[in-house]
């Protein structure tokens, strides 16, 4: 078995270029700054507008939802459910036309013998009914994603495709098809790597595969592992069991073997910025570009139908995530004209991006900076999904970047 898996990573390291997936949406996830950001929700969600988000995943914590045990688990109508803090903001996103991928997680203690929130339920029966609850909730929802990195300790004990697949995802899945027609419930949602105690996304696939996992498609949060050397598109391990958004193409290989149906949902990225994370963090600059880096990544890759990042706002426990496009004072990064106008350099020669935001149109300059000035070189015309492609020549260390409408995009120094 292992002479087997280490000749299954060797064959998938690289990403193929075939068949891409131009389709592809973009959003963010942040919970905590949507439901209790600065100002009204009304004006958090105009941010989103203003950046071009497109896709919301949102959490519905089933051990907040129902402290206690519903009489009626299925009817989302039963006393014992609380879904006034989710109401307002997915009612929000559905006024603001964004489109939600809501994500079920966390156990009550009612439901696996008064452990925490991230042991599986006893019975695979009470987590289908709180599925069923949620989707007759929120009929409107199309997506869903069933738990978060379930392959790690810290979410889901016990860590195994098996438990996951027969307790959660099975009996979401049946659930949630029956209340909305044309559903499409996503598995998996796996950490680029198991850590302590837990289970490779290589070998979580494969396990789920065993226990006949059903799932319209395959989620999963393709992490950089070594931030200040892997890159959205290089430096990713080739000989490793870990998948990353620089080795994206292993996944691609795993689940059109194992779910040759399953579309690809990328659930939650991003790059730590320093300041203010020295440890963890690139520089301002570094994580704009990844942006544009992992939009590209995202767009080429067969089956991808979106790419989620985390978060909006730094959060304020600096041993958590400062991946956000502001900082945890609402300082803009660069970040946030990259999400707005993302863009790569994708050879020595050609710049790939797309005018994602509303503001942006569909006609944009490009610009070098020459001295102190910012020097028009050409002028692009968005595609299809505001997609646009330039090749010409430009010298290593130019500085470039995108202006459309109102907006100016982020400064990417050639390489």
């Amino acid at each position: 078995m292992p002479v087997l898996l280490a000749a299954i990573v060797l064959t998938l390291a690289a990403a193929p270029h075939a068949s891409a997936a131009p389709g592809v949406k973009f959003g963010l996830t942040d919970d905590a700054w949507l439901m209790n950001g600065p100002g009204t929700l009304d004006q958090r969600l105009a941010k989103l507008d203003e950046l071009g988000v497109r896709v919301v995943r949102f959490t519905l914590r089933w051990d907040q939802i129902a402290h206690t045990q519903p009489t009626v688990p299925a009817d989302p109508a039963d006393a014992a459910y609380d879904w006034s803090s989710p109401d307002q903001v997915l009612g929000g996103l559905q006024e603001h036309d964004i489109e939600v991928v809501v994500q079920l997680l966390g156990t009550p203690g009612w439901a696996n013998g008064g452990r925490g929130s991230n042991y599986a339920p006893t019975s695979s029966a009470t987590f289908g009914a709180f599925a069923s609850a949620a989707a007759h909730k929120y009929p409107w929802v199309k997506r869903w994603v069933i738990w978060n990195e379930p392959n790690q300790v810290r979410w889901l004990r016990p860590t195994t495709p098996t438990i996951y697949t027969i307790r959660l995802l099975n009996p979401a899945y049946a659930a949630i098809h029956t209340a909305i027609k044309g559903a499409q419930v996503a598995g998996g949602g796996t950490a680029p790597r198991g850590s302590t105690g837990g289970v490779s996304p290589v070998t979580w696939i494969t396990g789920m595969h065993a226990a006949h996992a059903r799932l319209d498609a395959y989620a999963h949060n393709p992490y950089p592992l070594d931030p200040k050397r892997e890159s959205p598109l290089r430096g990713g391990c080739a000989n490793c069991t870990t998948v990353t958004m620089a080795t994206i193409g292993r996944l691609v290989t795993l689940v059109g073997r194992d779910f040759p149906k399953a579309r690809i949902w990328l659930t939650e990225y991003g790059y730590q910025s320093n300041p203010p994370d020295r440890l963890l963090g690139v520089p301002y600059a570094l994580q704009a570009r990844y942006i544009g880096e992992g939009a590209y990544a995202a767009y080429r890759t067969p089956k991808v139908d979106m790419l989620i990042h985390f978060l909006y706002r730094d959060e304020p426990n600096l041993a958590r995530f400062q991946s956000g496009l502001v900082t945890l004072t609402n300082g803009i990064k660069p970040a946030y004209a990259a999400f707005q106008l993302p863009v790569a350099q994708i050879s020595r020669s050609t710049l790939w991006g797309q005018l994602r935001a509303p503001a942006a149109g569909t006609t944009a300059r490009l610009e070098r900076l020459v001295g102190s000035r910012w020097t028009t070189f050409a002028t692009v015309r968005a595609g299809s999904g505001g997609y646009f492609r330039w090749t010409g020549t430009l010298v290593r260390g130019a500085q470039v970047r995108v202006r459309a409408g109102s907006l100016v995009g982020a400064t990417l120094t050639m390489h």
